[in-house]
């Protein structure tokens, strides 16, 4: 039996979509812990939000209540400064009371090509054991917006590649980002009630286009377990795709390693292999 990778993209109190330290809205580090062990999930990586946008604009409805706070009158977000000594400190509490799970430490570091120099005044990301890279904003009259705003401004089609062309600008520098991630990002907002369902193989131009950049620039891809995509890994193998991560994305102890079965068995009829630990990359 294969054993279960390691959980590479998993979210705590100490990021700021989860509500805060202070908040009921989610699940707590401590209690991903004992939701990994309980389900036998040997690693995962706590990668919280580096988010350092600027001028960030979102529609009120598409923050969660407990997020709306961080909105300003205009729609500005204003995400608060990553704690990193409480993170830290959570970290070891816990790698202390879960000595059976192996527990990395991240980032999730948004738009990491546009925000490389303002992320080295706060943070020395090598010390890190993992530094995933996210797309979660697309610019849009002078600010950056999220697709799922964006969605109400453009044509659907036009936000999905206006997405997947900003992917090679993503990957094209050397900042220090191991993993891209969630690149169906701008699908989980496709607004299905106006459009009707998506058909991503619409879009397979645009998305081998992206996928060849990742490839091209040595890095590996992640298996966003929040919905599986049979023609994910297939487009990836045949782009040059080498490595891939798995990672559900997790905000609460619930979502953990959800997926993880069926992605296993999905990546390996393409070829994909784990490595010698759970936290290794898989390869083909």
């Amino acid at each position: 039996m294969t054993m279960l990778p390691a959980d590479s993209h998993v979210h705590s109190e100490f990021s700021w979509d989860t509500g805060g330290p202070d908040s009921a809205a989610r699940g707590t580090m401590e209690a991903t812990c004992v939701r990994a062990v309980r389900i036998g999930l040997p690693a995962l990586f706590f990668t919280e939000h580096l988010d350092l946008e600027d001028a960030w604009f979102s529609d009120p409805e598409d923050f969660a209540d407990h997020e709306r706070h961080l909105l300003d009158a205009d729609g500005i977000v204003h995400v608060p400064r990553f704690d990193l000594n409480g993170y830290l400190e959570s970290i070891d509490r816990c790698r202390a009371a879960f000595p059976e799970l192996r527990i990395g430490t991240g980032l999730e570091f948004g738009q990491p090509h546009l925000r490389a120099e303002a992320v080295r005044q706060q943070l020395d990301l090598s010390d890190f054991d993992l530094v995933i890279g996210s797309l979660h904003t697309l610019e849009f009259e002078g600010r950056r917006v999220e697709p799922n705003t964006l969605f109400r401004r453009l044509p659907a089609d036009e936000v999905i590649r206006r997405y997947l062309a900003e992917v090679p600008a993503l990957v094209a520098g050397d900042e220090p980002f191991e993993i891209v991630t969630h690149l169906d990002y701008a699908l989980r907002y496709w607004p299905e009630e106006t459009e009707g369902p998506v058909n991503p193989r619409r879009f397979e131009e645009e998305f081998r286009t992206a996928l060849r950049a990742i490839a091209d620039s040595g890095r590996a891809l992640e298996m966003n377990t929040r919905r599986l995509w049979p023609w994910m890994p297939r487009w990836w193998s045949e782009e040059g795709g080498r490595a891939i991560s798995f990672g559900s994305d997790a905000h609460a102890p619930h979502a953990l390693a959800h997926g993880f079965p069926e992605a296993v068995a999905m990546v390996e009829a393409f070829g994909f292999r784990a490595g010698a630990t759970a936290q290794e990359l898989w390869r083909r």
